[in-house]
């Protein structure tokens, strides 16, 4: 049986190691174990039941398929989700979360009687390694236990489960103030067993987690509600022992539903880690950014000349990557995916990413690391001598290299904020001859990717395609805001590049043939950068235009807030991997720019 949800009928829970999506009608469809990158216990999101599950929800009569939660929410500022179902024998919550880790990752479901008397119905179907192997399932003193190589995942509770066709089943009834609890744990498979979970204790502890974290917030403008649910999956992202954050916790989640635009984004983006730690330092989590710029040194080491544009979430470098052939994909979109092989390209504005993250840590106070501002150095005697080369991209094309007007820009910012850093006298280095590169690199992007006949930057040297990533010359201080060249830019996108909603797309494809990306298929609106007009707009004072756009994306998000990486504005739906980073990350910035100009309604 094919998976049943939408991309948007998903909510994410999570340990700050790894994370589950769980659907609308009560099934868990998608798990790794024990880090995002594991290989998948519940792989049925791309592929069938038959590769892995947990459905949990009120007993469907006769040959019905499970129902919706009736409605679901996250409690209060938390990652616990809290579905409801009103059925003709009565009401029934269930409640999942995944409690922050001081020992064996559990998944955590507690189904609470609210009225009636409400027979429930729990399918568990175990499937190791993205849903290819079947464990040895069996009893080990009132514990079911699944085991197959290095995993075991064991489940405990108290109620009578049954084994049929290799799936572990439960059936009970709940009655008003009935709570009635399922863990699941991994272990490795040669230890001894987990401890017994504590249920009860551990959702109380979960709860106290999120309201400590989330009162460091110091945001509180009109859009608090999107912020924090956005920190919140932030925080949900982040590798807690390390720092690394990943860009989505999914691989393969297609861009274009049936075409081959599926991605394994469960490692950390250079670029997405960067403007995640700018959002985390923007509204009072110094935290969270300390451990990234921890991480970033580790990762890149002494070695910036060979700087990747992605690492695994502990430091990893070899990502490589392979197709699952046994899973279908997600409603028919193969290949499947695991690792990127987009790992060794070649991405100049990576270094200006990383570069301004840095530079930010320091103007907010994060207390100085001396091997930090020696990594930018590093980074910019690199840049000297390769900043005018081609290279594949922010959108990391498979095509030819080409050169990217984005790129140049985002290699003027790593020269330009490393002269401020030179500036103020933390560092030493040479002023004068890195003057002269950034207006050199400066003279360069504007004499030869800007396009005088149409007032637009373009994509690239002499193309006259566009590419969404220009709207950024004017909040990378690039150029004003009310330069000619930016607003003309501005517009261009708008009319070449826009949806019928005013939403963006990243830059043109051409459907059945290979489109610059060395890619076939189209895709649907890049959220970010939807978000990324928002902001110009209200950088050139049209603010009410930013804010209704703004709003209007805020209205894309599901049930429970969360945001996928595109909008398909035929399908209206959600596509790409989920929840996104690079979505949420610039839903904050454009909330902020808009609650300091005060363009917001009532």
């Amino acid at each position: 049986m094919p998976v049943a949800g939408r991309i948007e009928d998903y909510a994410l829970i999570g340990d700050m190691q790894t994370a589950a999506l769980i659907c609308r009608n009560g099934t868990a469809d998608w798990l790794c174990l024990p880090r995002f990158d594991s290989h998948a216990v519940f792989a049925g999101l791309l592929g069938t039941e038959e590769n892995g599950f947990w459905r949990l929800g009120p007993t469907p009569v006769g040959s019905a398929e499970p129902q919706p939660a009736t409605r679901r929410r996250y409690r209060g500022d938390s990652l616990i989700l809290e579905s409801e179902w009103d059925t003709d024998r009565g009401t029934v919550r269930v409640t999942d979360f995944m409690p922050p880790r001081d020992g064996a990752p559990q998944l955590v479901r507690i189904v609470e009687g609210v009225s009636g008397r409400v027979p429930m119905s729990s399918a568990l179907r175990m499937r190791f390694s993205y849903g290819w192997v079947v464990p040895w399932v069996h009893k080990v003193d009132h514990r079911t236990v699944a085991v197959a190589g290095p995993d075991s995942v064991w489940l405990d509770t108290d109620v009578e489960t049954y084994g049929k066709d290799l799936t572990t089943y439960a059936d009970f009834t709940v009655a008003p103030g009935d709570k009635v609890a399922f863990t699941i744990s991994w272990q490795a498979s040669h230890l001894k067993p987990p401890p017994h979970p504590e249920p009860f204790t551990a959702l109380e502890n979960t709860e106290e987690f999120w309201r400590e974290w989330v009162g460091q917030c110091t945001y509180h403008g009109p859009y608090r509600e999107a912020v924090i649910r956005s920190l919140i999956t932030l925080k949900a992202l982040t590798y807690a022992p390390t720092g690394g954050i990943v860009a989505a916790p999914t691989t393969s989640l297609p861009e274009d539903i049936g075409g081959v635009r599926n991605w394994d984004y469960r490692f950390t983006w250079l670029r997405d880690a960067a403007i995640t730690l700018s959002s985390l330092l923007r509204t009072g989590y110094r935290d969270e950014a300390r451990a990234w710029r921890e991480w970033l040194l580790r990762a890149v080491a002494g070695d910036p000349e060979n700087l990747q544009i992605m690492y695994g979430i502990a430091g990893e470098r070899e990502l490589g990557e392979t197709e699952l052939t046994w899973l279908d994909g997600y409603e028919g979109s193969k290949p499947v995916r695991v690792g990127n092989g987009a790992a060794g390209q070649l991405q100049l504005d990576v270094y200006g990413e990383v570069t301004e993250a840095l530079h930010l840590a320091h103007m907010t106070g994060l207390a100085r690391n001396d091997y930090a501002s020696l990594l930018q150095l590093k980074l910019i005697r690199y840049l000297e001598d390769h900043w005018d080369e081609p290279d594949e991209g922010i959108w990391e094309v498979r095509g030819p290299r080409r050169h990217f007007v984005h790129s140049k820009v985002m290699a003027w910012v790593a020269v330009d904020r490393t002269i401020k850093l030179i500036e103020s006298g933390e560092v030493d280095g040479p002023l004068e001859r890195w003057r002269d590169l950034r207006d050199e690199i400066h003279r360069t992007v504007c004499e030869k990717g800007y396009d005088k006949e149409r007032n637009t930057f373009t994509q690239s040297y002499g193309s006259k395609e566009l590419d969404a990533s220009l709207l950024l010359i004017p909040q990378m201080g690039f150029l004003p805001p009310d330069d000619k060249r930016v607003i003309g830019t501005i517009e261009a996108i708008q009319r070449e590049l826009s949806t019928e909603d005013g939403f963006v797309v990243r830059y043109p494809t051409l459907g059945v043939e290979a489109g610059v990306d060395g890619l076939e298929g189209d895709e649907g609106a890049f959220l970010a950068c939807s978000f990324w007009l928002a902001d110009d707009l209200a950088m050139i004072g049209r603010v009410d235009e930013a804010r209704q756009l703004f709003e209007r994306l805020l209205s894309l998000r599901n049930d429970v807030g969360l945001l996928a990486e595109e909008w398909d504005p035929k399908l209206k739906r959600q596509v790409g991997n989920f929840p996104q980073a690079f979505s949420h990350v610039p839903l904050i910035d454009t909330a902020l720019r808009l609650t300091a100009s005060g363009a917001y309604g009532g």
